[in-house]
């Protein structure tokens, strides 16, 4: 049952278990309490926009779904919500207890991926190919979002990485 309630339950489920240790008596009730709520929406088929105990598993879940979506041209705040079966809005709330946005979420991880591809010795794509890569607008929008995110450009990244950029801005590894 591969539903957007029954994703949600998983990653509670999974967030219960990485944390269950460090959990005191009233963290293991809630934790419970939490469980049964989104176990209830997995029969019923829905999940309550004003529950607000959801957002943790919520947040978690469109964490995890987006992961798994980082390089598909379609995935905005808008898709996760309509896959996850809630509002944009209940999701966006999902978000705010943690001080970052859905979209800087999104941002920030494809960044991660652009850098850990940079850093790849046998990379030879150009910057403007891991931009287009990681679903960029266009090579200078990313390249000012990874210099405000790594405090360098790309083409600095890969130089401290010894890994020279080509003429036609290919990352070519030394040797």
């Amino acid at each position: 049952m591969d539903t957007a309630e029954m994703r949600i339950l998983l990653a509670h489920s999974e967030m219960i278990r990485a944390n269950i240790a460090n959990l005191g008596p009233f963290g293991v009730q809630a934790a419970k309490n939490t469980l049964t709520e989104l176990a209830r929406a997995v029969v019923l088929g829905r999940l309550d926009d004003t529950e607000t105990r959801f957002a943790p598993a919520l947040a978690e879940a469109a964490k995890n779904l987006a992961n798994r979506l980082l390089n598909d041209p379609e995935l905005s705040v808008a898709m996760l919500a309509r896959e996850l079966n809630v509002s944009v809005r209940t999701l966006q709330r999902s978000f705010a207890s943690s001080g970052d946005s859905i979209s800087s979420y999104i941002r920030n991880r494809r960044l991660e991926g652009a850098r850990l591809e940079l850093a790849k010795p046998h990379a030879q794509l150009s910057i403007s190919e891991i931009a287009a890569r990681w679903q960029f607008a266009d090579s200078s929008h990313f390249i000012r979002s990874f210099r405000k995110r790594y405090s360098q450009t790309p083409s600095e990244y890969a130089r401290s990485n010894n890994f020279p950029i080509g003429q036609g801005g290919e990352i070519r590894p030394e040797g």
